[in-house]
């Protein structure tokens, strides 16, 4: 008997907690974790559907962006089949590790050709990974590690198999003006390796179509992209640095720009760089990084035509009023053989990843060397992060909870 009073008790309680109003249910839900959210989906059909809401996913990523809860996600090691993301506060005086992620390669059908993933970039608690680090595999996915949640995005228009010799280089961001996540790939085709007959291809996908599509080649201008060229997403748009070969034949470098709303492209002049002449250099070893709501430039030396090797100090600029070329600034000169900077703290601390694989914070206002008590590798990667539950509601074809 009074099993059966306690059964209904706990009966009556779900169905009190089922009738409160949605706003209600909304602000309660907003408060708990994200682990507490994720059950609370399996508790009742009125539950899973408010939670699985779009709205509800906006609202709540609105609500951890306004957390002021500063936090940093680090990829610490590559290796085969192994990969590991670890998440920091940065306002944390300890700078204490809150949790740490692993790439699911322990489900067969989620392993890469490669074995490795590379980090594209994260945005709005997604990351986007590519299989392309040892060769191009067609391989990518976006991953919300906070929900256990990933969608394998379809093979793309240019690959090998079509197009022949590319270099690859890849972004990652989400467009505001139709609250839709892309990836824009940018394929420099090579016709034998000769810049002046090589042209660039586009095709952007959309986790909101789940398919690929080419850009109109009008819309793309004469230029080539490293590969795998880092990008930067701010304000709405994909920064990279680019290149062409200039009307007095030398090597031109600048930021190419892809608005996601519009999807146009524009251009961004480097400053004038140190150490640097065209006529007895190749390529620079330059590239962009998100500065809060503007972007800086990592300029690690040039290739020297003389020396046929890389050389040249590691320069660190910033723009200070975001695409004014004339803003440029250079904050911070690295000798050859010292940590080079990889990205930034929220709080304009630069982070720095030395050659035995220790992270450091510099920091700009005071000239000081914080040790991090961290460890990288090569390619380390740092960015801001939120917490979020981007990808919940989706279900189409490629997406996979593990």
């Amino acid at each position: 008997m009074s099993d059966n009073n306690n059964n209904n008790n706990n009966n009556n309680k779900l169905i009190r907690w089922e009738s409160l109003p949605s706003e209600i249910a909304t602000d309660i839900f907003l408060r708990l974790p994200i682990k507490s959210i994720i059950i609370c989906t399996s508790v009742s059909k009125t539950w899973k559907s408010l939670i699985q809401n779009p709205t509800f996913i906006s609202t709540h990523l609105h609500h951890s962006h306004n957390k002021n809860k500063n936090l940093l996600v680090f990829s610490l090691y590559s290796h085969t089949h192994k990969e590991s993301y670890a998440l920091h506060n940065e306002d944390d005086p300890d700078f204490t590790q809150l949790a740490r992620f692993y790439y699911p390669f322990h489900v067969p059908f989620l392993q890469s050709p490669n074995g490795i993933y590379r980090v594209v970039g994260t945005c709005n608690g997604l990351f986007c990974l590519s299989d392309d680090k040892l060769s191009y595999s067609n391989c990518l996915c976006l991953w919300n590690p906070c929900i256990r949640k990933l969608v394998h995005l379809p093979i793309p228009n240019v690959t090998y198999a079509t197009h022949g010799g590319f270099d690859a280089t890849i972004g990652f961001g989400f467009d505001p003006k139709t609250n839709d996540y892309k990836v824009v790939r940018l394929v420099t085709l090579l016709d034998s390796f000769d810049l002046e007959h090589s042209r660039t291809e586009v095709e952007i996908y959309s986790l909101s179509t789940g398919e690929w599509r080419m850009l109109s080649a009008s819309l793309v201008p004469k230029c080539a992209l490293s590969r795998r060229e880092p990008q930067a997403f701010v304000n709405g748009a994909l920064h990279w640095v680019a290149f062409r070969r200039a009307d007095d034949n030398n090597l031109q470098h600048f930021v190419l720009v892809f608005d996601l709303g519009n999807e146009v492209f524009r251009e961004i002049l480097l400053p004038e760089l140190p150490d640097y002449t065209s006529k007895f250099a190749g390529l620079l070893s330059v590239s962009v990084s998100a500065y809060g709501n503007s972007i800086a430039l990592f300029q690690n030396g040039y290739f020297s035509l003389v020396k046929g090797c890389q050389t040249g100090d590691f320069y660190l600029w910033v723009m200070e009023e975001y695409g004014v070329a004339s803003s440029w600034t250079k904050v911070l000169k690295i000798g050859e053989g010292l940590p080079r900077p990889i990205g930034f703290k929220r709080n304009g601390e630069v982070v720095l990843l030395s050659y035995d694989g220790q992270l450091v914070s510099w920091v700009p206002w005071s000239a000081e060397f914080k040790h991090l008590k961290i460890i990288g590798y090569e390619d380390t990667f740092v960015d801001c992060y939120v917490e979020s539950l981007v990808l919940l509601e989706k279900v189409a074809n490629g997406t996979v909870t593990y």
